[in-house]
This record gives C-alpha cells, structure tokens and sequence, in this order.
C-alpha cells in the first residue's frame, strides 16, 4: 500500500488488539503497576474534540507505561445518572434508561474508532442496579459510621420542574431548563458531613506535589479556614427567646465600624417576626425566591427590612445598632447573622448607602487624607494600613495582626471567644427527581428513618413511570413506595428522594479495581490499583468533583473497602485546556446574530451565498455557536490517528487549542509522508553513508520524546518526532540503519498514532504487536556531542563555519578557519587584522 490510508489500516488493527486482548487489565504482583484515568463522560450521544483531547492524552500515557513493562488499568465507564435524561423523557417521549443506554452505544462506537488503549471488560454505567446497589450498600456504612444525617435546610428549588437544584443549576437566578424564578425553600434533606474533614481536607493538599497549584488553591478557598470572633449582640425589646444575636466574623477588627446587624430571612427571629408583621412576611418571602449560591447573592441588589428593633454594640451599651432582615444572608453560613461595616465592605457600604447608615472608617491607607469614601476600602489582609479605630490606637498594622489584637481585647474582656471556622458546609445529597439513585432508607410511623437491609439491595428503580407531569415520578408511583419496615416489618414507606450524580462519580475510580464484586470492592484489587497514578480531566471539575472523590474515599477506607493508602485516591493530576474554533457569524435585518458551521465557511465567506462571515477568534467549541467541528467527520475524512496527533501538536497540554482545517491537513501530510518514508526504507537495500549521525539523531528523538511523555509535554514530544523524520528522510545511511531508525520511529510515534505506527512496524518486519513493544531506551553515550559547528564571521558578518571536534585546541581552530574558502577569499593574499575564537562558539576575522 503507497498510500496512507487510514480508513483501511485503522479499523485492521483495532480488530486485532482486540482479538489478543491487548488491553485487558491484569493485576501481575510481579510487575509494577499504573492506573491511568481520564473523567468518564456523561453519556449525551456524541463525542467532541475536547472528549479527543482529553482520552487522547491519557491514552498516550497508558501505551507508553505499558511499554515501559508497567501492568496497565485503562479502563472506561458512563457518568449516566442526571436530569438531562429526564428532560429528554419529556421531550422526546422515552424512558431515561432507554435514552441512556441507546447514547451510551453510541458514543462507544466513536470511542472505539479513535484506537484508545481502554479496557472495555471493566466498563460500567452509574445506572447500572449493580454499580447503584453498591453505592446503597456503602450509603447504608455511611449512616453506621455517623457520616450520613437528616436535617431541615434550605435549598434551591425550582417551582416549575418541581426539584432541588444545585448552585451550578441556578443561571441569573433561574432553573437551567425551565427558566423559572428559583425559590429557597426549607425541605428536609440527607447530608454527607463532609465538614467534619475539612481540616484534614485542607492539610493533605501539601502532600499533593503532582496536583496543578491553582487547582489545591481553588480547593483551600472553598474550604476556606479562617480565625475569627464567635460573640454576641444584646438585643433590645426583642420577642421572648430572642435576647442575644450570636455572629460570627473574620474582621473583628473592624467591629468600631459597625453601623447595622442584619439577619438572614429564615434566621429564627425573623421568622417569629415575620408571623406577627404582613410587611416583613412579604419581604422575606420575596428574598426566599433567590437562588442561594455566593454569586447569585452578589449580583443581586442589595435590600433590607428594618424590624425596629436595635441592639447593644458590645464595646459600649449606649451605641445601639439597627436590626434589619436582609437579602445577601443565608442561614446556612456561619450563624445567619452578621453586623455591618460599610467603610470596608463593598455588600454593606451598597447597602448603607441604600438605606442612609453610618459609613465610619476604622482604617485608611497609611498616607490617606481624612475624605468620604466613594467605596468601600478592603485591603487584603497581609496590607499594612492606618488604624484610626482599632484596637492598639493608631499604630500602623496589617489585617492580620489587627485581627489577632481583637481576639485578644474580645476574649480579655468577655465578650467574646477566638474561633476557628471552615467555608465548606455539609454536603447536601438529595435530589428530588427519578433518575438517579434510591437512597436505601425507609419510614417506618413506629421505627422512624431505618436503613434498607444489605440483602434487599439493590433497591431498583422502577420502570414504569411517566413524566406527564412535573414533579417526582416516584412520589406519585402507585406501588413502588409501599415496602416493609425493616425492623418491625409493618407496612412504611421509601424514601423518593434520589442521590446527588455527584456521588456517583466520587468513587467510580475505586469500583473500576474491581467491576464485577459483589461488595463495593475486592481488598486485594483495591491494594494492588490504588491509587490512580495519573487523573485527568476538565479545571472545570477542581472544586467539587474531586473534593467529593478525597471525602468518599476517606469515608470508604473508615468503612474497611479502602485500603489506608486510598484517603488521597489521585496521585497525580492534570487539568487539559479546552479545543476552540472560531465563530462565523453573520447579521440578520434586526443586527442579531446569526451562526454557521465551520463547513459552511470557506475563505472567510458563505459558501452558499459568497456573503462575508464576522470572524470571533479561539472561541469555547459551543453547539448554540455552531463552531463545532465533529471528531466523527474528522475521523472519516483523515483517520483517528491525524486527529490525534493534531490535539497533542499545536499546543502545551495544559492550554487550549485551536482546532483549524489547515492544522488537520497539515497533520494528515506529514503522517502520509512518514508512511511514505517508510514505503521507500521498506525497499531500500545497499549501504551508505552518515550511519552513525542518524543512528545519533536516533537516540536523541528516544531520550526526547521520552522526557516529553514523562513530563506530560506531549507538543514537545511530537515537535521532536517532526524533527527526527526530517533528519531520517534526508539521511544518506544505510538500509539496514534506516530500517532500525524508521522502526524507532514507529515506537516512539505509536502512543499518538497507534494505527500507523502498527502498520509500519508489521511492514518493516517488527515482531508481534508495536503495543507490546518494549519502550526503546537511549543510548546515553550516543547522546554525547563529540564536534560542534562552529560560524565563522567575517568583519561581523556570517560567511560561513566549520564542524570541529569538541576538544580541538585553538591553534588548530586557527588553521582551519584560515583555510576556509570564505576566509581565504576574504582575505586575497593576505592576513587578518584580527582572528578571535571563542570555543564552541564563534570564530570571528577582522580583514
């Protein structure tokens, strides 16, 4: 075959790693080991370039360990639990498990034609009874253990879809799907105490030396450790039981500003208020339709209502401060109350300002004038500023040690205690929707809340339900909630609620070691796979996918299906950047945007009409933008093997890349140009000339490329491996030395493009598969320079140079330079003003 022809070559050869069982995982105590994992998919149907990047990077590490003699864990699974399938019920009249499972086919096939290097014989699906039913057993641990509770919260809940939603739910104050206004309200949940960790949590990022830095800071902030003062407000006439306002705050420092306390809507003294006072009932019911995530809260404007009630500042009875209810405070952090500092906060100076409250300053800029301010003035705290009305006069400090003084002067004084508190709440878990998993509980009017028995599991969602209706399928079940008390064997009830798909995938990692136990692991699988050795995935994930994974794998080694080692379940982690493709976009009569596809764009016009596109540059790949480009398209056009080595080519792994139609050309000439070369090498016969310089430029594209793959630079690698096909294709050696250096190429290129690679290899004579080709190892002393290329300028000017041994003395240099046929052209008979030679670097005449 002349040709490259991926169409042909590639399928070929997936049939046959797939007929040895090539990457079939086998635990070998006498071999080491590596976990590779890449986040698995939520199962939509079709793959995009973003899906290619990211498996094609792990799958790059997983050839190459295997190379390497490491026994390989590669496996893939399906993120499928989620309200997308639900949505997809309603709209396209089927059940979400049918929908589920016809996507998971699918995008199976693609996954299949990109040659990854996967274990499919430890595939799973989160819907799956068998992988849920685990899940339920371990919940069922998890209450024994006292890290499961039920309590009253509040929570986002959408009015129209019937259902909690997540913070990552509520876009502008609305459901994702439905549109609709969401509302707080207070509902009984399941939490996973999480909170519990969150020291722990916080100290073991230190020893996480192969996590990206900004992910372990991105994880530090959302546990958010902080020192404070825990202390309380005397109110004045307030209702029975409502004497004191407990706060808690990170600025006590800035206590001699305070100008207001306000109290969050369901804050137990507004509620007592609000019964007796139609106006705050009003207000309070307005603020509960906000969503309750941070940023929902900061964008919102800022209101408050004044209950008339004051209380005592604790520095002095007759300074009393206004009580108001107000919207930016949610009960869930901290005590649900706060006090007011505008000067130094921008929430509270909106809302002073908004309702004509004190603005006093505790602390200016060291060289500051003594002026109103426009906004508030929030220095970090490590910055040294004036303090005017701090607590050691007007001594210039930092936040930190002003708010060390101020624990101290509270605490010395009574009024309060020095308390170390953590931003990370308790996870909240339940869903009130179908698909996802049952929460294995039971409500029993004489046992209560009992755990379902481990023998009655897994407790399977039923089938027959419809979604005519919004709301939870399960609620209005006919029989499916109808069961037997556990313990007392009376009749009780189900719980409908569903779990979180997040905790699905906080513990697939660990199920993957062993797919087909009966228990939620095999011990001696989980000690032998663990940890995963390299995790990749989307920063999009960094908070709270893998902050979920490390509490569960603690909670699963507390339950014994663990092993100690596991409390950390990743020991090296890399965050991919995104593939982008620019947006063509025209105008229609009334200015809006109109998109197009990338393949109806050519030359920067519509192709059907000539009409000129507008071009955004580097855009997120986005189906509403149409700048999409289909990897099955790609794959049929050039061959998986081009795509692949596109994605890892044109940029750092870590950043995004542009996906380009003259990118992929590019990738597909030079892949049929090192086919054609080893075509030509496949031939050649006779001697040559040049061995030992390719046979040198050989070991250097082994030891490159290695460091490359090891170093996850996997652009550096291919830009070497471009380098060591120009040196092969101009080399002058022998056929024997081109037939060795092409069959180096071909291992060093099979983790990017295994298709061709194990083409090249079976017709170049290499024995058995190029996947289980042992990884070739640099010769170090064919690393070792013995010349160097010297230039030689003349007056300043290159005209030439000279190759020279290393060692060469000077003398030596000399004579060779002036032989030189620039040289003794330059210099007609004479001799130089001048002869300067700087070793192993430059030889400079001066005529």
């Amino acid at each position: 075959m002349s040709r490259f022809e991926p169409r042909e070559i590639e399928p070929k050869w997936q049939s046959a790693w797939e007929e040895a069982g090539t990457f079939t995982a086998v635990r070998d105590e006498a071999k080491p080991k590596y976990y590779v994992l890449e986040m698995f998919p939520y199962p939509s149907g079709n793959l995009h370039m973003g899906h290619v990047r990211n498996y094609t990077m792990g799958d790059v590490v997983a050839r190459y360990k295997a190379s390497k003699g490491f026994s390989v864990l590669h496996p893939m699974g399906w993120d499928a639990f989620g309200l997308p399938a639900e949505n997809a019920a309603m709209d396209k009249n089927i059940h979400p498990g049918a929908w589920t499972y016809q996507n998971i086919e699918s995008m199976k096939s693609q996954f299949a034609a990109l040659g990854l290097s996967l274990d499919w014989s430890r595939e799973f699906a989160t819907c799956d009874p068998e992988y849920y039913g685990q899940q339920q057993s371990m919940f069922i641990d998890f209450m024994e253990k006292g890290l499961v509770y039920r309590k009253n919260a509040v929570v986002n809940w959408d009015p129209v879809d019937m259902t909690v939603l997540a913070n990552e739910q509520v876009e502008d104050g609305k459901g994702w799907r439905s549109g609709a206004p969401v509302e707080r309200r207070e509902l009984t949940q399941w939490f996973f105490k999480i909170s519990d960790f969150s020291e722990e949590l916080l100290e073991a990022l230190d020893g996480l030396d192969n996590w990206p830095d900004k992910v372990k800071l991105m994880q530090r902030n959302w546990i958010g450790k902080s020192r404070g003062l825990q202390f309380a407000f005397s109110t004045i006439d307030a209702p029975e039981g409502f004497d004191r306002i407990e706060v808690y705050t990170t600025r006590p420092d800035t206590l001699n500003g305070a100008s207001f306390v306000g109290i969050s809507p369901d804050h137990p003294l507004a509620k007592a208020l609000e019964k007796d006072n139609p106006e705050l009932a009003a207000f309070c019911a307005e603020c509960r339709k906000m969503g309750t995530s941070e940023e929902e809260m900061e964008k919102a404007e800022k209101k408050g209502f004044d209950t008339g009630l004051r209380v005592r500042h604790p520095f002095d009875t007759a300074w009393e401060l206004p009580i108001y209810v107000a919207n930016f405070i949610l009960m869930d952090y901290g005590t649900g109350a706060i006090f007011g500092c505008p000067a130094h906060d921008q929430r509270d100076f909106e809302f002073a300002t908004k309702y004509d409250l004190p603005i006093n300053a505790v602390f200016t800029e060291t060289d500051a004038e003594d002026a109103p301010l426009a906004e508030a003035f929030v220095p970090a705290k490590t910055e040294a500023v004036k303090f005017v009305r701090g607590f050691a006069g007007e001594d210039v400090q930092t936040g930190e040690q002003a708010i060390d003084a101020a624990v101290d002067f509270c605490e010395s004084n009574g009024i309060g205690q020095g308390v170390t508190k953590f931003r990370l709440r308790d996870w909240g878990l339940s869903r009130q929707r179908y698909w996802g998993c049952p929460i294995p509980v039971i409500h029993c009017d004489d046992c209560g809340v009992v755990a379902e028995k481990k023998e009655n599991l897994p407790v399977k969602l039923p089938d027959d339900v419809n979604f005519d209706k919004p709301g939870n399928p399960l609620d209005r079940h006919p029989t499916w909630r109808n069961c037997e008390c556990p313990k007392c064997g009376k009749p009780a009830l189900r719980e409908t609620d569903t779990m979180d798909t997040f905790v699905d995938s906080s513990w697939y990692f660990a199920r993957f070691t062993s797919p087909g136990c009966a228990t939620p692991t095999d011990a001696t699988e989980a000690e032998y796979w663990m940890n995963v050795d390299q995790y990749i995935g989307g920063v999009e994930h960094a908070i709270l996918h893998l902050l979920y994974s490390r509490f569960f794998a603690r909670a699963m080694q507390i339950c014994g299906h663990l092993p100690p080692k596991a409390v950390e379940p990743f020991d090296a982690l890399f965050t991919q950047g995104m593939v982008t493709h620019e947006i063509y976009q025209t105008r229609d009569e009334n200015n809006r945007p109109v998109y197009h596809l990338p393949t109806d764009v050519e030359d920067g016009k519509l192709k059907a009409t000539g009409e000129a596109v507008e071009i955004i540059p580097s855009a997120k790949m986005s189906k509403s933008k149409k700048n999409v480009v289909d990897p099955v398209s790609i794959v049929s056009t050039y061959g998986a093997d081009t795509a692949r080595w596109f994605v890892l080519s044109d940029s750092p792994p870590e950043r995004d890349v542009e996906w380009t139609a003259a990118g992929a050309e590019a990738s597909y000439k030079h892949l049929s140009r090192v086919w054609r070369v080893a075509n030509d090498i496949a031939t050649a016969e006779g001697e040559g000339t040049g061995d030992d310089d390719l046979l040198r430029a050989m070991h250097k594209a082994i030891h490159d490329v290695t460091m490359g793959i090891e170093s996850f630079g996997f652009n550096t690698s291919v830009a070497k491996l471009y380098g060591y096909a120009n040196a092969l294709q101009k080399s002058k050696a022998g056929a024997a030395t081109k037939r060795q250096a092409m069959m180096v190429m071909a291992q060093l290129m099979s983790p990017m493009t295994p298709h061709l690679s194990e083409e090249i290899w079976a017709l170049l004579g290499g024995e058995g598969l190029i996947a289980n080709a042992p990884w070739p190892i640099a010769d170090e002393a064919m690393l070792v320079e013995d010349t160097v290329t010297m230039p030689i300028q003349i007056n300043g000017k290159r005209k030439s140079e000279v190759s020279i041994p290393k060692d060469m003395p000077k003398e030596e240099v000399e004579k060779l330079a002036l032989a030189d046929d620039a040289v003794v052209k330059a210099l007609n008979g004479g001799a130089p003003k001048k002869l300067i030679v700087v070793p192993g670097r430059i030889i400079n005449v001066v005529i």
